[in-house]
């Protein structure tokens, strides 16, 4: 039935942080037509948490061992807006992306599901 998720994100610097997807983060893409990348994403996985009020959506990477990803990201020039900070269910940071905002990051302490049942 659903075969995968298409995220999207919105920003005034679209060239710069398609840079940043592609030589930073080194994801693949392919050209949908145009020069405009679709970027391959790792595995994914989606969480529903309640709230009080509108609903709202994050998007966070995830790595496994966050301390030496930060290294890494931060060798390439990468800015954190924050600390690492322990939330008992994983450890969490956020960098700044190019054309302003943030995208979280964090390494996870809970079971993940099994990327290669289809």
């Amino acid at each position: 039935m659903i075969s995968g998720v298409h995220a999207i994100i919105y920003t005034g610097g679209a060239d710069a942080l398609r840079a940043f997807f592609r030589d930073v983060l080194e994801f693949d893409s392919v050209d949908a037509g145009g020069g405009w990348p679709i970027f391959a994403l790792p595995p994914a996985e989606l969480a529903v948490h309640p709230t009080e009020g509108a609903g709202a959506h994050e998007l966070y990477l995830m790595c496994d061992d966050i301390h030496t990803t930060v290294k890494e990201l931060e060798r390439k020039g990468v800015e954190f807006a924050r600390p690492v900070e322990d939330a008992g269910w994983g450890l969490m940071t956020s960098m700044r992306v190019p054309g302003g905002g943030e995208l979280g990051l964090y390494e996870p302490r809970h079971p993940s599901p099994d990327h290669t049942r289809g």
